[in-house]
């Protein structure tokens, strides 16, 4: 989708600014006078690792700074000055990740109001929301009072880091949308180890007032087709549409098979051309089966898909629950939109682990909130490159151009380290130039006429 150049459309040099405006808002650790660099100087250093999918871009930086007397920290993110990287760990170390969480929401609010939401929704026109865990730290040595922990069989412990990472889906959009995170770790009052439903609900108690309000369904695996968390999800009144598999479920199944007997189970049978062979899907549906043996158990519709080829081999099996109304006309649409689950897997998970994000990277583990502070700026810079590809045009228009995302940032870092831009406008239109030498590229009003950025502006004494 196409954002036309002008007031709605966003651009790093927007970006920075309101992500100043949110470090501005943590809480600086230091009492004494040791306050060289400020923690808003190291949160956009650290974003700016990421951002740039370079570990080394502070260093090479720092290295511009001494032969040119400026560098792209400075210009592209607003840093004033380059922290040295012990200084970003300690200051970065005692903010809670949940800080971050207003930027989320501002970039989801623009994706908002310029349309873009409006192309992603789905069943009954809601937003697919998918939940899904994953470990993005794991020693034997280092660790946190944070940490989760994992004991093997000869005594040995484990400690790792796990995280939430909700997303934003469609069926047949390769896009995701990066929602705030939520980190899986020890609790205040409990003895036990926090879990993934633990952290989905608190993220719906935390987030759903913001995303409910749009119209969301919540999707997940088996792990959450269970009563309380569906319960959740209905008391903030959201939908679900979840996976359910007969072994965890043997109550819904027994009832599902009843209703078959008694011819209450609806078919719905689709035939398609892959191009290759004839593929045929075949649906059944019921409606009020219980999630558990219970009296009082909640009551939910149910859905199958059966994929075969013209031989009877099964290709693809799965079945959903949901809070949904089923029938004949919508059954195609709850399931695709339940299979589309995956894609938080494929689409964020695996993106952030091996697309130059470094998920699993050892950054800095820190004593508190070190780990989650940087995997929560990591999320962020895939949801930024994400942004700018819909409303910044330059970028998308170079994007395009290049045979590869990462062409793309093989680019930004060979160029960001011998030269200085004035600013991200300007470093775009000299890489688009190389394809078009001469080309007008749309830029936005002189420096003159704008409010400055925080990197033009004097540094505070």
């Amino acid at each position: 989708m196409s954002v036309p150049f002008g007031p709605a459309a966003l651009t790093l040099e927007d970006i920075t600014r309101e992500l100043r405006c949110t470090f501005e808002q943590f809480t600086d650790p230091r009492r004494g006078k040791n306050t060289r660099y400020t923690l808003v100087d190291a949160g956009l250093s650290a974003f700016a690792v990421f951002f740039m999918q370079s570990p080394s871009f502070l260093n090479d930086q720092r290295c511009l700074e001494q032969t040119q007397g400026r560098n792209n920290a400075q210009t592209l993110f607003g840093v004033y000055q380059i922290p040295t990287d012990n200084h970003i760990r300690t200051l970065l170390d005692p903010t809670d990740p949940v800080m971050l969480r207003p930027f989320f929401f501002y970039l989801f609010n623009r994706l908002n109001e310029v349309g873009i939401l409006d192309t992603y929704r789905s069943v009954n026109q809601t937003l697919l929301i998918a939940f899904d865990g994953t470990e993005y730290f794991s020693s034997s040595a280092i660790h946190c009072p944070h940490c989760s922990t994992r004991t093997h069989a000869q005594g040995q412990v484990t400690y790792f880091h796990t995280v939430l990472t909700p997303v934003v889906v469609k069926p047949g959009e390769e896009r995701v949308i990066p929602l705030p995170p939520e980190f899986i770790r020890p609790q205040d009052g409990t003895q036990k180890q926090d879990c993934e439903i633990n952290a989905a609900k608190r993220w719906l108690a935390a987030c759903a007032g913001q995303y409910g309000t749009l119209g969301a369904t919540i999707l997940g695996d088996d792990l959450y087709s269970h009563e309380p968390f569906c319960r959740a999800v209905l008391d903030e009144h959201l939908n679900f549409i979840l996976v359910c598999q007969p072994t965890s479920h043997p109550t819904t199944y027994e009832w599902v098979e009843f209703l078959a007997r008694c011819g209450a189970v609806r078919t719905v049978v689709r035939t398609r051309w892959t191009g290759r062979r004839r593929e045929i899907d075949t649906y059944r549906y019921a409606e009020s089966v219980p999630l558990r043996d219970h009296e009082a158990a909640l009551m939910v519709n149910w859905c199958e898909l059966i994929t075969t080829d013209q031989d009877g081999n099964i290709l693809y099996q799965n079945a959903f629950i949901t809070n949904f109304t089923i029938n004949d006309e919508n059954v195609v649409e709850i399931v695709a939109a339940g299979r589309s689950r995956w894609k938080i897997e494929n689409e964020n998970n695996n993106t952030l682990k091996t697309k130059g994000y470094h998920f699993e990277h050892h950054y800095g583990h820190g004593q508190q909130y070190l780990s989650a502070v940087l995997a929560s700026l990591i999320i962020l810079a895939l949801l930024v490159h994400t942004v700018l590809e819909w409303m910044d045009d330059s970028y998308r228009l170079l994007r395009q151009k290049l045979p590869s995302r990462q062409q793309l940032f093989d680019d930004l870092r060979t160029l960001t380290r011998y030269l200085c831009f004035e600013s991200w406008d300007d470093l775009i239109a000299f890489m688009l130039d190389s394809f078009e030498p001469g080309r007008v590229i749309p830029v936005r009003p002189p420096l003159a006429n704008r409010t400055l950025m925080p990197h033009l502006e004097p540094a505070p004494s």
